[in-house]
């Protein structure tokens, strides 16, 4: 006979103010440039699209996304460190293309380090295309770094 315990199930579920203390932790130790507590504050206030992996209790990834004019912006895809490569990128990544094309949304885009390759990979897995670069977008720690940007069609 075998249980499973309700209580450490895996889901995505919406992420929630008292969730951002977490959401804190796991940002700070996957970026060397994390977005502050005030982003997520302000995404979840304006409504931005803002949902979690959870395992349990335990947040081992998250994602904001942006939707408007038949168009999505990830703003946002972190996994946990410990957690990465276990799947949660994937999960999530899947679950943003589904809610974006329920919001009428043609098209996904995002913007990764060139230098991310784990994220590159992923990404390329899942469709996504480059269709452009953002010029030193991103901080670094000699100056700043290209942003690739990233597109995938929602129609096919």
């Amino acid at each position: 006979m075998s249980a499973v315990v309700a209580g450490n199930a895996a889901q995505i579920r919406p992420l929630l103010a008292g969730d951002l203390d977490a959401v804190m932790e796991i940002e700070k130790r996957a970026y060397a440039y994390p977005w502050t507590r005030r982003i997520f504050s302000d995404c979840l206030r304006v409504g931005y699209c803002c949902w979690c992996y959870a395992l349990g209790e335990e947040i081992r990834g998250y994602g904001v996304m942006s939707v408007a004019a038949g168009e999505s912006h990830l703003l946002n895809l972190t996994v946990a460190p410990e957690a990465q490569r276990q799947g949660v990128g994937t999960r999530l990544l899947h679950h943003f293309m589904q809610l974006a094309g329920r919001h009428n949304a043609d098209v996904l885009m995002l913007e990764v380090r060139p230098s991310n390759r784990p994220a590159l990979a992923l990404y390329g897995k899942l469709g996504f295309n480059e269709i452009g670069v953002r010029r030193d977008y991103y901080p670094a720690r000699q100056g700043r770094e290209d942003a690739l940007l990233l597109a995938r069609n929602l129609l096919d």
